[in-house]
């Protein structure tokens, strides 16, 4: 398809995208269509750049984002004890279908305990604390569908931090 048509149509394109990303999101997968389409009308569909920050480690989260198209990276910043410079580290980089950010959708004032960084251009769907009130407060059963996931999966990633540490903790074990 040539550019100028590319662009009329672009909206519907990333409408579509956000059904789509909705649809195949775990949190959203016991909801029915017509609550996909209702969900996909209070998210918020946002293009970044290559190397923009989403948001930075430290900062008060607000949501969680699903990445329709590209790639973002994870990085912890710290401050090395020796030397007293600052040090980057990438966690993981997430592509198309991950999502990130979700603890904010239930802590008070959760911080940032990472930076998101998008690698290429990417397309992001946020999905906010304030949507989640309202899918709460305007239709209910829609929200308890979205917070008995989202609690599995928070529960299912406390799990497997559970086990890393153990691990960690066998092999620090080991080495002393």
């Amino acid at each position: 398809m040539e550019p100028f048509w590319e662009n009329i149509f672009r909206k519907d394109r990333k409408e579509k995208s956000a059904e789509t990303a909705l649809r195949q999101n775990i949190l959203f997968q016991d909801l029915n269509p017509a609550e996909i389409s209702w969900v996909q009308k209070i998210v918020n569909v946002r293009s970044y750049a290559p190397g923009e920050t989403i948001f930075q480690q430290g900062e008060i989260g607000v949501g969680m984002y699903i990445i329709i198209r590209g790639s973002v990276d994870i990085v912890t910043e710290d401050v090395s004890p020796e030397s007293g410079k600052s040090m980057s580290q990438v966690v993981t980089r997430l592509t198309d279908g991950d999502f990130f950010g979700e603890i904010a959708l239930v802590e008070e004032t959760s911080r940032r305990t990472a930076t998101a960084r998008c690698q290429e251009e990417t397309l992001l769907l946020g999905f906010f604390k304030p949507d989640l009130m309202e899918i709460v407060s305007r239709k209910p059963a829609s929200g308890v569908k979205i917070l008995l996931r989202l609690s599995q999966i928070l529960g299912g990633r406390l799990s497997e931090t559970t086990k890393m540490i153990r691990h960690l903790r066998h092999q620090i074990g080991t080495v002393k």
